[in-house]
């Protein structure tokens, strides 16, 4: 840790060219420092990206940023605070600790909290930003943390593990069993040291393949934002019965949407019918748990093809999603959409043979607009093309 970054000339500096162009204070002298001018406009640039990331830390004085990876790889504000909600307990150790994001959120919620990370460097960081934050009840240690479990007599009420999905010979991975630490291998360690587990996986991983590789799964939760999916995590507990409850959330920019069911609730099928006034497109986050006739039924939908996963329906429903009110149902024929005379439009294809770019060709139609074309399949076999407007979310 470069202790110069901290001195005030320095902060004065990194805070007010927050707004200017890396590439032009990469030109210029810095009147003022003597260090390394790289190190400083590292600070600027990581600063930067934890202004709607990290507000906290962005807010806070004298905080000390790591490399822009360190800061891409950490949880949002949003998504560790999330993750805090999920237990409760005197001690939790977060085996993985990184950024230290999740611990400080974690530390709401627990007594006492230990960050291990393994790189020192970010330890010392770490260490000094807790510092900062007033965050006195963490304990942040420099060193592996299984090696940390397996030699320590100490029981937590919980642990958090974020396992590094960067492999020496295989670059990005998203299997568990690839991940740093191997969860699997570890996880009688990890379940004698606490009754509850909570791991976070990459969004890439496979529900079903990491609930075979971990088993004890309590609850799922599938974690995006702004319909973007970040996490997919998995709670464990020595005590799990067989049914697990999958949870997910998505966090937009005036709710946060959420739908929960069971595995066995995808089992049922939905009732299916033609389009109807309205049309309903699941978030990503339902889209990622595999919700596809669970949210049709729970929500009284009907699907437009049992492989389509659209829903419809005559009165307007709440729904974890996007909503549009039909204007017309066009069957799928080159000269009757042709006659449309769409010149630009938003496309989306849901169990249909040709893909976006292929339609945007074949039909002339840029991307943009207020309108909304669905391509898809209906109960008869049909192909047909559903033209909408999307609706504002109901109050």
């Amino acid at each position: 840790m470069n202790e110069i970054l901290l001195n005030t000339i320095n902060q004065h500096f990194i805070n007010t060219h927050l707004e200017s162009d890396i590439g032009s204070l990469m030109l210029k002298k810095l009147d003022g420092y003597s260090g390394d001018k790289k190190a400083l406009i590292a600070q600027i640039e990581s600063k930067k990206k934890c202004q709607t990331k990290l507000p906290t830390w962005y807010d806070t004085k004298n905080i000390y940023y790591p490399n822009k990876l360190n800061i891409e790889q950490t949880s949002s504000e949003i998504t560790a605070q999330y993750k805090a909600s999920l237990m409760r307990g005197h001690t939790l150790i977060d085996i993985t600790g990184g950024f230290g994001v999740d611990t400080y959120y974690f530390s709401k919620q627990f007594d006492t909290v230990t960050h291990c990370e393994i790189n020192a460097s970010l330890s010392e960081i770490v260490k000094h930003n807790y510092t900062q934050l007033k965050a006195s009840n963490i304990h942040a240690i420099t060193g592996d943390g299984i090696a940390y479990l397996q030699k320590s007599d100490t029981l937590y009420d919980c642990i958090y593990v974020d396992p590094s999905r960067r492999h020496d010979t295989k670059g990005k991975v998203f299997y568990l069993n690839d991940c740093v630490p191997n969860i699997p291998e570890h996880l009688d360690l990890l379940l004698a040291k606490a009754q509850t587990v909570l791991i976070k996986a990459s969004p890439m991983l496979d529900i079903s393949a990491g609930i075979k590789d971990l088993g004890c799964v309590k609850e799922i939760h599938v974690v995006a934002v702004n319909n973007d999916v970040k996490e997919v995590l998995f709670l464990l507990d020595r005590n799990a019965s067989a049914v697990i409850q999958i949870k997910t959330i998505n966090f937009t920019k005036t709710e946060a949407q959420r739908f929960d069911f069971k595995p066995a609730d995808e089992a049922l099928p939905p009732a299916l019918s033609l389009p109807k006034r309205y049309l309903y497109e699941s978030n990503r986050a339902i889209m990622k748990s595999g919700a596809f006739n669970a949210v049709a039924r729970q929500l009284q939908l009907d699907k437009l093809h049992v492989n389509s996963h659209l829903y419809t329906s005559e009165q307007r429903m709440a729904f974890p999603g996007r909503t549009f009110v039909i204007d017309k149902v066009i069957p799928y024929h080159k000269k009757t959409i042709l006659k449309e005379g769409l010149k630009k439009a938003n496309i989306t294809t849901r169990n249909f043979p040709l893909s976006v770019k292929e339609l945007r060709q074949k039909f002339h139609i840029k991307d943009g607009g207020d309108c909304y074309l669905f391509f898809t399949t209906t109960i008869d076999e049909q192909k047909i093309m559903i033209k909408t407007k999307q609706l504002m979310t109901a109050s």
